[in-house]
């Protein structure tokens, strides 16, 4: 496969790993972007957008990118603390009244940031048409009791993220995420990037592939660590914490349809291009094209690490600043002060102030596991390699 796009002198190793992942690690189409200092540097996008009808894979390609929308919605929450319009360490009913139900009254939005609220399920769930019109999630979630003491320990919460956190910035905004995305971030920015997407955009997004079953031998299984094996049955198990954190509706969603995507989920529905997502971590950092998004006294807030150690929901070590992955072995981005998000099946963006880069990676293969996948790996380090050159 021959990638198509461009790089810069110097980024050539990009082109060469991204061109890889088609020949050793089962890309069917993908798009990978770096900008340098506020500059494009990479830009790159290649195979197939859709098995079913051989559509190609082309430049203005938009994937569903599942987690990685949590940086994005976390970057809306601290543009609007950085303009004093939120505090992040209030009491989330300051905001949201509702929510002062069963023992949360004293849960920060700090908390809904990093994964520390004990909400990562709806109890019961919604079918998918509720979970879909937004109010009968954030209704059951502000009648919900927690799983644990909020603030007491973390737990990754994977779709109710972006309901909790979705609808403090309605309330203090006055619009949903996906309005105040387009409003705020999107539009001054250029960015093919939504969370909602309108229906006139649907012909371009490309077609999710589920991850393939993993197969183990009863003697790969006798040599996995307790920790690993315990994981992979929770992966299995309808009824584990970390099945219904990611399943939080009755039939589950399915993301390759056209409904899915026109609602606003901003944990877990963000759609648009690894150039968009690219541009918008580069925004946080330094100024891109006139604007700057986020200053440096509230990045430095931002990646303030939160949470580490045990995750209750997913039963590994992860790592967590206010809204943001922070690198760790489960979630490795580049440089230590970098920040950002990966999503299920491998898309990945983020910012490394030191680099001064924003990354980017999409595809529409997925793999399994949520985080720590080798293809954007070794873009990363391909991009490491570049800038330290």
């Amino acid at each position: 496969m021959h990638a198509e796009g461009s790089v810069a002198t110097g980024f050539e190793g990009v082109r060469q790993a991204f061109e890889a992942n088609f020949a050793e690690r089962g890309e069917v189409g993908a798009a990978c972007a770096v900008y340098l200092d506020g500059r494009p540097v990479v830009d790159l996008w290649g195979g197939v957008a859709d098995a079913r009808t051989g559509r190609r894979w082309d430049r203005d390609t938009l994937a569903l990118v599942y987690s990685t929308t949590k940086g994005v919605t976390a970057i809306c929450a601290h543009l609007l603390a950085q303009r004093g319009a939120l505090d992040l360490d209030a009491p989330v009913v300051r905001y949201w009244r509702e929510f002062e139900t069963a023992a949360k009254v004293a849960t920060t939005v700090r908390d809904l940031l990093s994964h520390r609220a004990g909400l990562p399920t709806l109890e019961p769930k919604l079918d998918r048409a509720q979970a879909l019109a937004w109010q009968p999630a954030v209704d059951a979630l502000a009648a919900q009791a927690p799983l644990w003491p909020p603030g007491s320990r973390h737990g990754y919460h994977a779709v109710t993220y972006g309901w909790l956190v979705g609808e403090v910035i309605r309330r203090v905004s006055g619009r949903s995420v996906g309005r105040f995305l387009a409003d705020e971030l999107a539009g001054p920015l250029g960015l093919d990037l939504w969370i909602g997407l309108p229906a006139a955009e649907e012909h371009r997004v490309a077609r999710l592939l589920a991850p393939g079953p993993i197969h183990l031998s009863q003697e790969e299984m006798a040599a996995m660590p307790a920790e690993q094996l315990a994981r992979l049955r929770a992966m299995a198990d309808p009824g584990s914490l970390m099945q219904r954190a990611l399943n939080p509706t009755d039939p589950p969603f399915s993301f390759n349809s056209p409904e899915l995507h026109a609602a606003e989920l901003p944990g877990a529905n963000g759609i648009g291009t690894a150039r968009a997502l690219a541009r918008l971590y580069a925004a946080t950092i330094g100024p891109l094209d006139g604007v700057r998004v986020l200053d440096a006294a509230t990045v430095a807030g931002a990646t303030v690490e939160r949470s580490a150690g045990p995750d209750a929901v997913l039963g590994v070590d992860t790592r967590f600043g206010s809204g943001f992955f922070l690198p760790s072995p489960f979630s490795p981005l580049m440089g230590p002060g970098s920040f950002g998000h990966a999503g299920a099946g491998g898309s990945l963006a983020f910012a490394d102030p030191d680099a001064g880069v924003g990354f980017a990676y999409v595809m529409n293969q997925m793999q399994q596991g949520l985080a720590a996948d080798p293809r954007p790996a070794a873009l990363v380090a391909a991009v490491r390699a570049a800038v330290d050159r």
